[in-house]
């Protein structure tokens, strides 16, 4: 090794090639015993078991979305508590081409701070005492954000925020709910089209071309001014629009009026951009997406209730007795990945299906077990010996060798044609019995903007956070 020190004193060594080839070897040699110092000092725990498999690599535009990838799909809608990660994970397991996250507040993940699990590969927007958004790299490629949003400046920064960890964002333009509208946020803004177009122009101008812009609305009461409207979010450059085929004041057990879809979708495509409709209301399945696709010429269908009652409803065979053949694997993959367990015992409540080998008898033990349990321990009977590591595996091996995005519901060239016989009302879905909108109207649903400040009075003072309930996260699990 050579020395000398130049006229500003500075030392400068040159290594020969020999030196520099021993201090190379002895560098990587000493880079594993740095990270197990590093893993030991942050207090997590060790895993004997092998690395979970990495995503493949593949060149950068392979991952960016398009509009053509908003077509011929069916997608996980965005629910606030049912579109929870492992919800997300295994609807892509199953076959949803797309997953929406539920709506955040632009305000929520602003002041959050991003962490990765070095375990599980799980990234969370952590607030002070809980997880506001929770997401894993296998579903980047397919992950669009949805933003609750009123104001443009707050939704870029919302946007810049996650963009690393998703593929898209949207602009919840159509949740009738309280926590939502007496902020100027979503239905809200279908009432003042000014704000919502210049939130997504803002959106549009200020994200980098990979990340898409989309935006989720609902029916107005009239048909023409839906069209206007529609034609306006067109033209501010997105890339799909999903519309919710019910108005801001219909209920929850109101029939989605999709015959309406039919002629909106003849417009944006008169408009030639090029941009995908996305239906969303009363399908519950494969089979139903065929269907309502039928009626209304839609490019793509999104599915909530469906999903939210059985996340495998995205596969042409989805998944029967539920309570044994999906319902421990959940539970397993939260336990594993730290979903908070109020928030996953709400989802598992929520899972019906065909049963088949499952008795009713059998069917009400779980669910009474269930109704009974206070954290994961107290359902280890239920979930069976299989792990959380195992469960995570075998989804990230099946979304890399079937990649979601290959799912597409290809139709026949007319069978987006109704014949002369058939109506839109024949081939039209009603509202499953006994089910729950995933965005029911709120007491204040029917209220117009200038009745905000009367409907926020009514509400208790509240900061404006993620509508989830998940409160802080659990401590660090232990593999053995």
């Amino acid at each position: 090794m050579a020395t000398n020190i130049d006229k500003d004193g500075v030392v400068n060594c040159k290594l020969s090639h020999v030196t520099y080839s021993t201090l190379m070897i002895f560098l990587r040699k000493l880079q594993p015993i740095t990270k197990l110092s590093a893993r030991i000092m942050s207090g997590r725990s060790l895993s004997l078991s092998p690395p979970l498999p990495a995503a493949k690599r593949r060149k950068l535009d392979d991952d960016w979305l398009t509009p053509d990838d908003f077509k011929n799909g069916v997608f996980l809608a965005p629910m606030v508590r049912s579109g929870s990660l492992p919800t997300r994970l295994f609807a892509l397991k199953h076959g949803a081409t797309l997953v929406w996250g539920p709506e955040i507040v632009d305000k929520a993940i602003l002041h959050s701070t991003r962490d990765v699990d070095p375990i599980t590969g799980v990234i969370s927007y952590n607030g002070v005492s809980r997880a506001i958004f929770s997401t894993h790299p296998v579903e980047k490629p397919f992950l669009i954000y949805q933003i609750g949003s009123s104001d443009p400046d707050l939704a870029v920064q919302a946007a810049k925020t996650v963009m690393q960890d998703v593929s898209g964002v949207d602009l919840n333009c159509g949740c009738p709910k309280p926590f939502s509208t007496h902020s100027g946020m979503g239905a809200a803004l279908l009432t003042n089209p000014d704000l919502l177009c210049a939130i997504l122009t803002a959106l549009r101008k200020e994200m980098p071309p990979h990340i898409t812009v989309t935006a989720k609305i609902r029916l107005l009461p009239s048909q023409e001014d839906t069209l206007k409207l529609v034609e306006r979010i067109v033209n501010t450059g997105i890339s799909a629009l999903t519309v919710h085929c019910r108005t801001r004041n219909m209920r929850e057990k109101d029939k989605a009026v999709i015959e309406r879809l039919r002629e909106i979708v003849d417009f944006v495509r008169g408009m030639g951009r090029g941009i995908a409709v996305v239906e969303n209301g009363d399908c519950k399945d494969w089979e139903d997406a065929k269907r309502v696709r039928q009626t209304t010429g839609a490019d793509s269908v999104m599915i909530a209730r469906g999903a939210e009652s059985n996340p495998s409803c995205f596969s042409p065979t989805p998944l029967v007795d539920v309570e044994k053949t999906f319902i421990p694997s959940y539970l397993h993959l939260s336990q594993y990945i730290r979903n908070h367990f109020s928030l996953t015992k709400y989802c598992v409540n929520q899972f019906t299906g065909k049963r088949v080998e499952v008795t009713k008898t059998e069917s009400q033990c779980i669910r009474q077990a269930l109704s009974k349990a206070k954290d994961f321990e107290s359902l280890k009977e239920l979930m069976g010996s299989r792990s959380g590591e195992e469960e995570l595996r075998d989804i990230i091996k099946a979304i890399q060798e079937n990649s979601p995005r290959k799912h597409r519901m290809i139709l026949e060239p007319d069978s987006s044609t109704l014949t002369d016989t058939e109506t839109a009302e024949d081939l039209s879905l009603s509202t499953p019995e006994g089910t729950q909108n995933p965005e029911p109207p709120g007491p204040g649903a029917p209220f117009l903007p200038n009745d905000i400040e009367k409907l926020a009075a009514m509400i208790p003072a509240r900061d404006n956070t993620t509508p989830t309930p998940i409160s802080a996260r659990p401590q660090a699990l232990t593999l053995t």
